[in-house]
């Protein structure tokens, strides 16, 4: 594992919205904030159709994709049933004011 990177204020993430950062390595990667304040990321597409999850809408601890509706869960990328497919998800924490991540 790489150490962790520091990639926005806990600020930037909106709640119940998301942020996204560019990644050389990984490309683009959405940052998601819950209405309980935790923080999520996901690599930012969608495994039905590559939609941006990051234009999604956040609730609990999932997202909707907004191209056709199918429901992403935060924590560990997978779809809920009965729909099938994984977005790759990623180590994040919040320290202090800070979000960081590990790629």
């Amino acid at each position: 594992m790489t150490d962790w990177t520091r990639i926005c204020a806990l600020a930037d993430v909106p709640v119940l919205g998301a942020r996204v950062v560019e990644s050389a390595k990984e490309g683009r990667i959405a940052v998601f904030r819950n209405g309980a304040d935790q923080v999520f990321a996901l690599r930012d597409r969608c495994p039905h159709k590559a939609g941006p999850l990051s234009q999604g809408i956040v609730h609990g601890t999932t997202v909707t994709c907004p191209l056709h509706s199918w429901k992403i869960q935060l924590e560990d990328g997978q779809a809920v049933a009965p729909d099938v497919g994984c977005a790759k998800p990623y180590p994040i924490k919040v320290q202090g004011d800070d979000v960081l991540i590990q790629l």
